[in-house]
């Protein structure tokens, strides 16, 4: 199934700029996929191909020299060599934007490499897994918001060529993660006691990080969970909203809030295999929360703008659940009710009244289909959670 990515206008603004784009984001998010679909005319190399990737390592300018009109270079921290050589090749061929764009499942070494070699050369594009707005343009169809936060918006998953079972995908993808990503960023002896914290950290999805709970629950030192979330949030297992600072003066919580970046790979991690599952499950709210963080987050990356959510508790446990300070500030709160009753709209609306600032507008994210306006609050149906936000 082919599914165009919205992430496409942002892919051919940036490399209408830049010598040299990276595409990064998670394993099997489709960032070989975008680079093709959207210069289908550039020639395409990739490093698993050992010859190319042996021809490239022995002699990398030469190798770029017999692509003088640039190319996709998929697998590109598979040949470190090859930034060195990419930055030398624009800096003396005066290239034109879109020489090069540069992809690879490893996040931890393309990034370096790329943040290393090519600042000020290169522009980055975070491509995350389907968004609900694109797969609405497919055959792909849901009964409900939880078929789809089940089953998740990674892209193999829809590829009705492979016919994936989800549990079968996603155990598969955690031990190609464990052993391509993770096994060179710790100790090789760490391997089974990060899986076990990937678990654990499932259960804080959509809740504020204890390191010191977590490091106990495991027998490692804060310090090490500390890394440990750190290589998580930067190969796009989880992502975090720090608090909210604004002028309200009451904001004390100073820890951030953990989200999986998928909700299909969270209710995996927590053991819910069905709809009726979530909907028994006491994690039912976090998993709605993490999907719609998800959505949020894709809306914003989706369009190489950088995500601006943040989350609000004051002393007293009053809370937002996020405060995305886009073109306007947007009050939201997340539920997982299908009706837009009035009462969902409470706490959004003693926040914009404390807040006084005529810029900061409430929200309702909730599972009904029907997005519409009621006194001034915005309830947005869950198919709308991507989109909405874009035309305001």
């Amino acid at each position: 199934m082919s599914v165009e990515r919205i992430a496409q206008k942002a892919l051919e603004r940036l490399a209408s700029q830049f010598p040299i784009v990276g595409i990064t984001g998670p394993r099997q998010s489709g960032k070989s996929t975008l680079a093709k679909m959207t210069f289908p005319d550039k020639k395409y190399i990739t490093f698993d191909d050992k010859n190319l990737r042996e021809l490239a390592k022995s002699n990398p300018k030469d190798f770029l020299l017999a692509i003088p009109d640039g190319a996709i270079i998929d697998e590109a921290q598979k040949v470190p060599e090859i930034f060195d050589a990419v930055k030398y090749f624009v800096d003396n061929k005066d290239s034109a934007p879109g020489t090069f764009i540069l992809t690879g499942s490893s996040q931890f070494k393309l990034k370096e490499n790329m943040t290393d070699s090519l600042a000020g050369r290169a522009a980055f594009l975070k491509l995350l897994p389907f968004s609900m707005s694109e797969l609405n343009t497919t055959t792909e169809t849901f009964e409900t918001p939880y078929d789809a936060m089940v089953k998740g918006c990674y892209p193999p998953l829809y590829d009705t060529k492979k016919h994936f079972l989800k549990e079968d995908w996603f155990e598969s993808y955690l031990d190609t993660y464990l052993d391509l990503d993770v096994k060179e960023q710790i100790n090789v002896g760490n391997v089974v006691t990060f899986r076990k914290f990937i678990q654990l950290c499932a259960t804080y999805s959509g809740k504020i990080v204890s390191m010191d709970s977590i490091a106990k629950n495991l027998g490692i030192s804060s310090p090490t969970v500390k890394q440990w979330l750190s290589i998580l949030e930067t190969s796009f297992i989880i992502h975090f909203l720090e608090p909210d600072s604004n002028n309200l003066g009451k904001s004390v919580i100073k820890t951030p809030k953990l989200y999986f970046v998928d909700s299909g790979l969270l209710c995996y991690l927590l053991r819910i295999d069905s709809v009726s599952d979530l909907i028994l499950s006491p994690n039912k709210g976090a998993v709605v929360e993490t999907f719609a963080i998800s959505e949020l987050l894709k809306s914003r990356l989706n369009r190489a703008k950088k995500a601006n959510l943040t989350y609000f508790r004051d002393n007293n446990g009053f809370e937002i659940d996020t405060i995305a300070d886009w073109k306007h500030t947007f009050a939201m709160e997340i539920k997982s009710s299908s009706d837009a009753e009035p009462k969902l709209s409470s706490n959004v609306r003693k926040y914009t009244e404390l807040r006084n600032d005529i810029q900061c507008k409430g929200s309702v994210l909730y599972l009904g289909d029907l997005t519409c306006t009621i006194n001034n609050v915005n309830y947005v149906g869950w198919k709308d959670w991507g989109t909405f936000f874009n035309e305001l």
